[in-house]
């Protein structure tokens, strides 16, 4: 999958060891574009979120560059990656830090040295972003689990970010809820925000990714459109992941040579547009013999 844009996040990590001495991920290239989403998908213990950390500094290379929108990251300029790269942890309750909601969306704001009233403003826009603007009174750590995430991403959002990264965004949560904070995902990338996030579910990233990216002993050993990642067993194989039921059902009704569906609802379209010209065909036929 090639680009020719400038990627808004670009890194080089040779190697990232932990200090027991675990590699958590070597060898990487992977770069973040302009207005796309990013799923990471690979089983545990394949080193997504330490990739994920390195995108804004949290961790920082054994050896390699990152570079955030077109500045090369230094111990002296993290808060420049942490800045344009806003990260949602897997567990919303560590970015937690105030008495209510939207002294908690504050927070990043007056760090920077942004005054009351216009931290108090722009904390309210990010809340209305991604419709919890309901919960501002709210004490944060009483939420839903689905409401922490949302409030999570409203404190990144008010920082004005190119990127934002969410570790695991369902872990934990029921449909119901998987569901709106996967609309408010949506949201923020009509927006024009990147986003990159990390997931088990194979349907959520078939449904929401521009480019789907497979992690394996610690690696990217594979990326590129749903369609094609999907489709490609050898590659899955390599991963221990296996493709949406979409893909599953697809090969079994014998579609995956064409239109090759990867959501449910391209499978629906799929199914019906078969049903449709397999009427054509008996209809034409059976107009054909009346004809004789």
């Amino acid at each position: 999958m090639s680009r020719d844009d400038s990627p808004l996040v670009d890194l080089r990590c040779n190697a990232h060891t932990y200090p027991d001495g675990t590699v958590g991920i070597h060898d990487v290239d992977f770069s973040v574009y302009p207005n796309e989403v990013v799923a990471l998908v690979g089983g545990n213990g394949t080193g997504k979120s330490t990739l994920l950390e390195h995108l804004n500094a949290t961790l920082v290379p054994d050896g390699g560059e990152l570079v955030v929108n077109g500045t090369p990251i230094t111990e002296a300029n993290k808060a420049h990656a942490r800045r344009k790269v806003g990260f949602v942890f897997q567990d919303a309750d560590t970015q937690l830090v105030a008495p209510t909601v939207l002294d908690d969306v504050m927070f990043g704001l007056q760090n920077y040295g942004v005054p009351g009233g216009e931290a108090r403003e722009r904390a309210r826009e990010a809340l209305a972003i991604v419709d919890a603007a309901h919960l501002e009174d709210r004490v944060p750590h009483y939420l839903s689990g689905g409401e922490k995430r949302l409030v999570g991403l409203a404190g990144v959002l008010v920082l004005e970010p190119s990127v934002v990264i969410l570790d695991e965004p369902l872990a934990g949560l029921d449909p119901e809820r998987s569901r709106l904070v996967g609309e408010r995902i949506q949201k923020i990338h009509e927006k024009g925000i990147s986003v990159v996030l990390s997931t088990h579910d194979m349907e959520f990233a078939a449904e929401i990714a521009d480019r789907v990216c497979v992690m394996a002993d610690g690696n990217v050993v594979g990326g590129d459109t749903p369609r094609e990642v999907f489709y490609d067993d050898d590659l899955l194989d390599r991963a221990n992941l296996r493709p949406p039921a979409a893909v599953r059902i697809a090969r079994d009704a014998g579609l995956e040579g064409s239109t090759r569906p990867v959501t449910e609802a391209e499978l629906v379209g799929a199914l019906s547009d078969r049903e449709t010209s397999s009427e054509t065909i008996r209809t034409e036929s059976l107009d054909g013999r009346s004809g004789d």
